[in-house]
């Protein structure tokens, strides 16, 4: 959706006089997990994956909070570029490993953060918590329903923290709109909701070798083009459902407060057609509790409307787009959410893991390591990377204090399958049933 700039000032108005006598933006949850840890000191960790997602991660842990020992990766470029900035960023060097089986055999660690491909996330995860760590994962949360539960097991058997980067749910600007909103029943009763991902790129990423002759057969992957562009290939992903969708559909789960009972898709690889796997248009229509229907759609041949979540209620209508902007639209308020034409604004937080390296890659919220997030600052005062530095923080407390998780891995279960379900949908082009895990 596109709204003009009258519009859009209006859903600005609407949305903060919600939000009448409640702190700013970044006060929801966040004040407090931003400070980090209240005793034990920071966390030993060490990423996992430093890709474009692992190095967004990396950017946003605080010397307060993460006390970064290694770095592992299986790209010897992309490890090196993550060692270098976090030296730039003031970091004493990081130890460099290609296996994380060796660099969990010789470091003193605590925890683990994982940006890894899909497919790698259960093994991984299972792996450091059987070693004793805890482990922060990035979404979706593993390749199939299997792989989620072992990860849920191990972890509750070793007693440890496991949290899956479904960052919305420490996101202040989600938070404010679900508290003051949603549950406040601004929006009177919700039957529909648009979950919205468009893009007019090919998602193909053409890097060259990172040394002459390298060879990542011995990591699971064919050759060089399965590993650098994974996302295309099914053996390795799931897709635009589960890299841009899962986002979505976690929140629609919470704002809902259930998950989908069933579910029925279409799509198909209509404009790449370059060997890739994986659908380059999908179309799915989720059927939830109390008559509610939501909708994602995620194509690569246009980017008018880009991303949003709207929300549509008797009496009125909630767009959140990201972490840029917060709209909120009374039905009496003469139509106002008519769709024109109007500019678009882009959001690094979710480009960054799913369709570009935005600037976001490495980058604290203030632009230094140590520097607090500020309640000012970016569209209605949310910086966008505050969701990312405050998952970090989250999950430290919660490895120090026992704070509860605001995701958890039982709400990325749900995700996960409907997110997996929805594939198999648009697969077989029908409607199907979604497990209720």
């Amino acid at each position: 959706m596109a709204l003009t700039t009258e519009q859009v000032e209006i859903g600005r108005r609407n949305f903060m006089k919600a939000m009448a006598g409640v702190p700013p933006l970044v006060a929801f949850g966040a004040a407090a997990m931003i400070r980090g840890p209240i005793k034990g000191g920071p966390v030993k960790a060490a990423l996992i994956g430093s890709g474009a997602q692992g190095k967004v991660l990396l950017g946003q842990c605080r010397k307060e909070v993460i006390d970064l020992k290694a770095i592992c990766d299986i790209n010897p470029q992309m490890r090196k570029e993550a060692v270098e900035g976090a030296v730039k960023s003031g970091w004493p060097q990081p130890h460099e490993y290609d296996d994380w089986r060796d660099m969990l055999r010789k470091e003193d660690l605590e925890a683990v953060l994982i940006a890894t491909p899909l497919w790698t996330h259960a093994n991984i995860t299972v792996g450091c918590l059987n070693a004793g760590k805890h482990v922060l994962c990035e979404k979706m949360m593993a390749y199939d329903l299997e792989g989620c539960k072992r990860m849920i097991e191990t972890a509750k058997k070793n007693n440890l923290v496991l949290e899956i980067g479904l960052n919305r749910f420490y996101s202040p600007n989600y938070q404010a709109a679900y508290d003051h909103v949603i549950k406040a029943g601004l929006l009177g009763d919700i039957y529909y909701a648009r979950l919205v991902y468009h893009r007019n790129s090919s998602w193909r990423r053409d890097k060259p070798l990172p040394t002459p002759g390298y060879d990542p057969s011995q990591w699971g992957y064919k050759d060089w083009e399965h590993l650098r562009n994974w996302r295309l290939y099914r053996e390795y992903s799931r897709g635009l459902v589960a890299e841009l969708g899962a986002h979505q559909i976690s929140m629609t789960n919470k704002f809902f407060d259930s998950m989908p009972t069933a579910v029925y898709g279409t799509g198909g690889i209509y404009r790449y057609k370059d060997g890739r796997e994986v659908n380059d248009h999908v179309y799915a229509t989720f059927e939830y509790p109390n008559d509610r229907t939501a909708t994602f759609t995620s194509i690569q041949s246009n980017e008018l409307e880009h991303y949003y979540e709207q929300f549509m209620g008797t009496k009125g209508t909630l767009i959140l787009r990201g972490e840029s902007e917060s709209l909120l639209f009374n039905e009496e308020d003469d139509k106002a959410t008519n769709v024109e034409v109007s500019k678009k604004t882009s959001n690094p937080v979710l480009d960054a893991s799913e369709s570009r390296i935005a600037d976001a890659a490495g980058r604290t919220v203030s632009g230094a390591n140590n520097a607090p997030a500020s309640s000012g600052g970016g569209e209605q005062g949310a910086d966008r990377l505050v969701p990312y530095q405050i998952e970090i923080a989250g999950f430290c407390s919660a490895i120090r204090t026992g704070s509860p998780l605001q995701c958890g891995p039982e709400q990325a279960l749900k995700t996960t399958a409907a997110c997996l379900t929805a594939n198999e949908a648009i697969e077989k082009k029908t409607r199907l049933e979604v497990p209720q895990v």
